[in-house]
């Protein structure tokens, strides 16, 4: 059911913050291109950006509590040919730069990669001026910007050197808890391209970052209660792989989207836009719904907005049934 080209184990051993797979990735895109440099917002073991620090001290940039010069600094560096990473919390990553990062970078088509980490409500205890929720639609409405969305340690380690080989404006975002590694070191990743990680012709299951691993999850509930899901790991929101999602949702009909971001302007609504174009289907989301974060443990706060593995399955089975 599981396809061994993406998923290393559905029992994994081993968890591990995203933003450390951030931060290792950083490291290896910084030794095999000297044009790459850092900066940070003072959050620098934060971001786990302390290994590129140490080894490239001169091509690490602190820029202390100044998100918007920041974004201006990384900006000026591109007209160098410098490779430039900004790296702060996801709600300082976007919505308190939005302008710099509209006019500076994305507007003037600049080759800077915006690292936010600590997204969504699995930020935890922090609460919720600090659990950015839209961030990803903001930036996928930006023309010519990139989004990002791994789903753990070792994509995240992959989609940071794919943003540093990348020409253009990326926004990458992974977060601050640990969870399970389960993608494999080696499977392939590009820009722009889906992975098929379950095929099944019952219910279409599209998830991105945390929300993957409780699709894996999820799928294979289902796949006890007799339902065939085709799981898809949407690891860029922008541009979208609209030909794997409409090609699934062509052949189930059935359609549920996960992710750790509000309803309204995220991967499910991109997705219901592809399917209403291409493949009209039955669609259920699983998502924040118009609310604000809350202070909590990130497991707390998964189950509290319905953000987890049960949810996926319920909307499935729901999405199913309709369908039949």
């Amino acid at each position: 059911m599981f396809d061994s080209r993406y998923i290393l184990t559905t029992e994994p051993t081993d968890s591990k913050d995203t933003r450390s797979g951030f931060g290792t990735g950083l490291l290896e895109a910084g030794r095999a291109d000297h044009r790459v440099v850092a900066l940070c917002a003072d959050l620098t073991g934060s971001l786990k950006m302390d290994a590129f620090r140490d080894a490239f001290p001169d091509r690490f940039f602190q820029t202390g509590i100044a998100e918007a010069n920041m974004m201006g600094l990384a900006a000026g560096m591109t007209i160098g040919g410098f490779v430039p990473f900004t790296g702060t919390f996801a709600n300082f990553s976007t919505g308190r730069v939005y302008d710099q990062i509209r006019q500076s970078i994305a507007y003037s088509g600049k080759n800077v990669k915006i690292a936010a980490s600590h997204a969504g409500v699995t930020l935890g205890e922090d609460g919720a001026t600090h659990q950015i929720l839209e961030d990803m639609g903001m930036m996928a409405m930006l023309p010519g910007m990139t989004v990002l969305s791994p789903a753990d340690f070792n994509q995240t380690h992959a989609a940071t050197v794919a943003a540093a080989h990348h020409v253009g404006p990326v926004y990458l975002r992974f977060g601050r808890p640990k969870v399970p590694v389960f993608i494999r070191p080696d499977a392939p990743f590009e820009i722009g391209k889906a992975q098929h990680l379950a095929h099944g012709n019952d219910v279409t299951v599209v998830a991105t970052g945390h929300l993957v691993w409780e699709a894996v999850k999820a799928t294979r509930i289902l796949a006890e209660r007799g339902l065939r899901v085709d799981l898809l790991n949407i690891h860029t929101i922008k541009p979208l792989d609209t030909a794997a999602i409409v090609e699934s949702a062509a052949r189930t009909g059935a359609v549920v989207v996960a992710e750790e971001h509000q309803r309204t302007g995220g991967l499910g609504a991109l997705v219901a836009q592809a399917c209403a174009q291409h493949a009209p289907s039955r669609i259920e989301f699983v998502a924040v719904n118009d609310r604000f974060g809350q202070s909590g443990t990130p497991s707390q706060l998964l189950d509290a907005y319905g953000l987890n593995a049960e949810a996926i399955v319920r909307a499935a089975e729901r999405v199913h049934v309709a369908t039949t």
